[in-house]
């Protein structure tokens, strides 16, 4: 089965400081067909204006991985970890057994458009943990590359959840696959640009879930521009 999230119907807050869409139920928007896709919880795109943030709140038992697509992203938590991330960074965060957290612009003058994302972790209040990973935007030009996985393989961040998140850049006619496992859950997000998989075409901010299929998801990029995407892959 397949399900197609497009960018215009996600859910959608203004709040000035702040431009997000979101994806699943999240905050006031609320929908009871869109609460989240197995342990898939958030993927809120936020435009954050300089010299606005989120001040500090408290989370626990989620794992929460940051994604940016232009701008500076400052991070400060309650266990003393802090940083900035900029394109081609990925930052994870393990709200465990409890963490505060703020995140704000790092830029005074810039604003920061970024992805965050929320994952159900597979056990319950572990040591909050942190950490933020540089990825060479060449080496997914053209093939996936892990971001996160459950065990950190090939220098990807290590998160407390059966789930894997892949990424690739695609140029115009430039192709990758990937194998789905029916026993397994697929969330393909399309951050930037546009591609076509299997003869549906996407455009920024849409999606696509896969659950019970066999076979592959054949994507193909689309466009003068350079398509950015994100594939979850899921337990049920």
């Amino acid at each position: 089965m397949r399900i197609v999230r497009r960018s215009g119907e996600r859910g959608h807050v203004d709040a000035g400081w702040l431009d997000s869409r979101h994806t699943f139920s999240f905050g006031h928007y609320h929908d009871p067909a869109w609460m989240g896709f197995g342990p898939l919880r958030v993927i809120n795109e936020d435009r954050v204006a300089p010299g606005g943030g989120f001040p500090p709140h408290r989370h626990a038992n989620m794992e929460i991985l940051s994604y940016v697509i232009s701008g500076a992203l400052a991070h400060r938590d309650s266990t003393g970890s802090s940083g900035v991330l900029r394109p081609g960074e990925v930052q994870w965060m393990s709200a465990g057994s409890g963490i505060e957290h703020s995140e704000y612009n790092g830029s005074d003058s810039e604003p920061v458009h970024f992805l965050q994302i929320w994952i159900m972790p597979d056990r319950g209040d572990p040591p909050p943990g942190y950490a933020q990973r540089v990825f060479d935007p060449a080496k997914r030009q053209g093939r996936w590359a892990a971001l996160a996985s459950p065990d950190g393989a090939d220098g990807s961040l290590a998160i407390r959840q059966q789930a894997w998140l892949h990424g690739t850049r695609l140029g115009e006619g430039e192709r990758v696959e990937h194998t789905l496992d029916p026993s397994r859950l697929y969330w393909l997000h399309l951050v930037q640009g546009a591609v076509v998989v299997d003869g549906e075409p996407l455009a920024a901010g849409d999606a696509i879930g896969v659950s019970g299929e066999p076979g592959h998801l054949q994507i193909t990029g689309q466009g003068d521009g350079t398509a950015d995407l994100l594939l979850f892959d899921l337990p049920p």
